[in-house]
């Protein structure tokens, strides 16, 4: 892919971002707050989180698709689950979840776990990884929201060891699951996306 053809890519996906933002804003808290008790049922019935002894994820805010009764579960479990702590320079170090008690104010809005920081490459610990998203489309390419944070994440899984055993699952609405995203060279495909639809499961991650 040239460098034209990148350019016009990413272009591509600033369209497609304000679109499915747009859309998110429309919605209501109520219709949040539902679709979010859904998600989380759909989410805990994938055999990969059930067999799952650390699971990485994220605490979601404002009108993403809701991740806090799903983090409460997986915690009930006794799952170790770990949480993005977004550093200076975009990457993500991480923490372990200890119950919503121990989540913090940081900075653009997000909650992060407040206990001991466990290193970037912690991910690498994880059975599954749950990404945030902002649209997938039928070959499992995820569009985030441009930060690039996870794309510096999902590249330290492929060059683990074990990246290759590690599930990665996109959390979304049925609506932003889509036909197609435009790709760049550094977009990794996932192994599933859940709503509160369903699941759909992709063969080429």
């Amino acid at each position: 892919m040239d460098a034209e053809e990148t350019t016009d890519r990413a272009a591509q996906k600033q369209v497609l971002r304000r679109e499915l933002l747009g859309r998110r804003k429309l919605l209501s808290q109520e219709d949040a707050a539902q679709a979010a008790a859904v998600l989380a049922r759909r989410a805990l019935e994938l055999p990969e989180l059930a067999g799952a002894g650390t699971v990485a994820a994220y605490v979601s805010v404002g009108r993403e698709p809701g991740t806090r009764a799903l983090l409460d579960a997986l915690h009930a479990r006794g799952v170790r689950v770990l949480l993005p702590v977004l550093l200076p320079d975009n990457d993500l170090d991480w923490g372990a979840y200890e119950g919503a008690q121990g989540l913090v104010r940081a900075g653009r809005g997000l909650l992060e776990p407040s206990g001991r920081r466990l290193g970037v490459d912690a991910v690498r610990e994880a059975d599954v990884v749950l990404l945030p998203g902002l649209a997938v489309d039928t070959r499992g390419m995820r569009m985030g929201r441009g930060g690039g944070s996870y794309d510096r994440v999902l590249a330290r899984l492929e060059a683990g060891d074990g990246g290759t055993c590690v599930r990665l699952v996109v959390l979304l609405y049925a609506n932003e699951v889509v036909a197609e995203v435009p790709v760049e060279p550094h977009d990794h495909p996932v192994h599933a996306v859940v709503t509160p639809e369903g699941v759909r499961r992709f063969g080429a991650a």
